[in-house]
């Protein structure tokens, strides 16, 4: 169906993404809490303090290896904050309008990256 003059989507094409954003979310999660638990066996290290230089080194690659885990313990809690932020444009109406254009944004899009709130048009233009 064309998608020109419309200005928003029928509730069975809002139902379709709905359907999309919680299963989006529901796997989010399973990868965070999957994510934090890997970080807390990484924070309950042994107590063997032993001055070796392989013991130095180890103990920098677990440091580096925490802190990308936790960046991306917190790009997913970011990524489930958005989901949840297009569940709520989905209610209020909103959901599928470029805040930039005032435009439908292109199912495929959506489809994609079902939290945007950019059409293509828009994001390329920021550019």
């Amino acid at each position: 169906m064309n998608q020109e003059g419309k200005t928003a989507y029928s509730p069975e094409e809002l139902k379709e993404f709905e359907d999309i954003i919680l299963k989006k979310i529901a796997v989010a999660r399973e990868e965070l809490l999957i994510l934090k638990e890997t970080l807390s066996k990484k924070n309950d290290s042994g107590t063997d303090f032993t001055a070796s230089t392989s013991k130095l080194l180890e103990d920098g690659a677990d440091t580096l290896e925490r802190e990308s885990m936790s960046q991306l313990a917190a790009r997913q809690q970011k990524f489930i904050i958005n989901l949840e932020n297009a569940l709520v444009r989905i209610k209020n109406g909103t959901y599928g309008v470029c805040v930039d254009t005032g435009k439908l944004i292109s199912k495929e899009r959506l489809r994609a990256v079902p939290h945007t709130m950019h059409s293509i048009e828009a994001k390329l233009a920021k550019k």
